[in-house]
């Protein structure tokens, strides 16, 4: 990991997961969807156990294979996002994840609503980065009019009021990994594709994303993964070289990290 920063000018979130909790809602969509894969004629899209990146990957592949669903420790534990879960299970297969993302959009809409923040004291934060002459950004792969409810009902007064850009999976051509939305929202705020934009979110296809972007890429650690777990989602291998930038797991260690980098610059 790089052992600075640069002085950050905007700051993107990812939403689901790093700012706001509906991981509720998320799993209960995926309890939906997964035994579904087999009519959508996904099951035989699946990826094969030498392409997954970890043993762990390819047992949850080869788990869904067999069963049509997630290991019950796995939605007990609710620490894997599903962008991370339709990479591992359909790995290249774009046409593959967007007919799921397209099937997941459709069974969410049957439980969300309720959101509350990943943390307490989360505005106070988010309007602390503002104080600072901050841009701010949040980005979802899912679908705007998720995002339109959520980001209004959030901690009971909304919060869409603290970004400068709001972007969702239905706003670009390419959902996470791919850079597509950390760009628009540069593009809608004004500001250039660069380390002095930091991404932080909760996936490793936030990660990529952010490094594909070529922006500062911070992984909210917030479900407690250790540090074996992480270099092993992060090899920083020829296949899988993309690593962040930085570790946090509350926000304080974001404004810390800010603070710290605007210090070191001035």
């Amino acid at each position: 990991m790089s052992p600075a920063l640069a002085r950050p000018q905007v700051l993107l979130f990812d939403w689901h997961a790093t700012l706001a909790d509906t991981l509720d809602a998320m799993y209960y969509a995926l309890d939906e969807v997964l035994p579904r894969l087999g009519p959508l004629g996904l099951l035989d899209r699946l990826v094969s156990p030498q392409d997954s990146k970890t043993v762990e990957d390819a047992r949850l592949v080869s788990y869904v294979r067999k069963h049509g669903r997630l290991h019950p420790k796995i939605s007990a534990q609710r620490r894997i996002s599903r962008t991370d879960i339709f990479e591992l299970l359909f790995g290249g297969d774009e046409e593959a994840k967007k007919i799921a993302h397209a099937e997941f959009d459709a069974l969410y809409e049957r439980h969300f609503g309720p959101v509350k923040p990943m943390e307490a004291d989360a505005r106070e934060r988010l309007l602390e980065l503002r104080a600072l002459g901050l841009k701010l950004g949040v980005l979802s792969n899912r679908a705007r009019r998720f995002m339109a409810h959520e980001i209004y009902v959030i901690d009971g007064s909304g919060w869409h009021e603290l970004f400068d850009a709001i972007v969702c999976g239905d706003d670009v051509e390419k959902r996470k990994p791919f850079p597509d939305l950390i760009l628009k929202a540069l593009a809608d705020i004004g500001a250039p594709a660069d380390a002095h934009c930091w991404y932080v979110g909760d996936s490793t296809a936030d990660i990529i994303a952010g490094k594909n972007a070529n922006v500062s890429a911070i992984f909210y650690n917030g479900v407690g993964w250790d540090q074996a777990w992480i270099d092993k989602i992060f090899p920083g291998t020829e296949r899988h070289p993309q690593r962040p930038d930085a570790v946090i797991r509350r926000l304080p260690e974001l404004m810390k990290l800010v603070g710290e980098s605007l210090a070191a610059r001035h």
